[in-house]
């Protein structure tokens, strides 16, 4: 297998991997069906916004507080699917990924190194 199928081949796989994303947490979530979504058009399509908006925005307030049933995972496929109902697609990703930023030390770390100091 050459160089340029197997990278075609990887892109379709994380779509269609992105896309059962969507579905699964659509249909959990918000009971929307993806392919009706996409279907729909003036006010059913406006409630189907509106509706994925709010499940949205409660997921994002469980990841707020920290919640122990938040999953970065469903809420980054509410997201996708709201842009995909919104018709703002994000830009395909080109794999490389920025550098994490690094971390400021807590605070007990910083008390116990300035007690090993001292």
């Amino acid at each position: 297998m050459d160089e340029v199928s197997r990278e075609a081949f990887l892109r379709r796989k994380e779509a269609e991997v992105a896309e059962s994303r969507q579905r699964s947490a659509l249909q959990l979530l918000a009971g929307i069906d993806l392919d009706d979504m996409a279907g729909t058009l003036g006010r059913e399509r406006e409630r189907m916004t509106l509706r994925l908006k709010r499940t949205l925005e409660r997921e994002r307030q469980r990841g707020l507080r920290r919640h122990w049933s938040y999953d970065l995972n469903r809420h980054i496929a509410l997201k996708q699917a709201l842009d995909r109902l919104s018709g703002n697609e994000p830009a395909p990703r080109n794999g490389s990924a920025a550098k994490p930023r690094q971390q400021r030390p807590r605070a007990r770390t910083i008390a116990a190194r300035a007690g090993e100091r001292g």
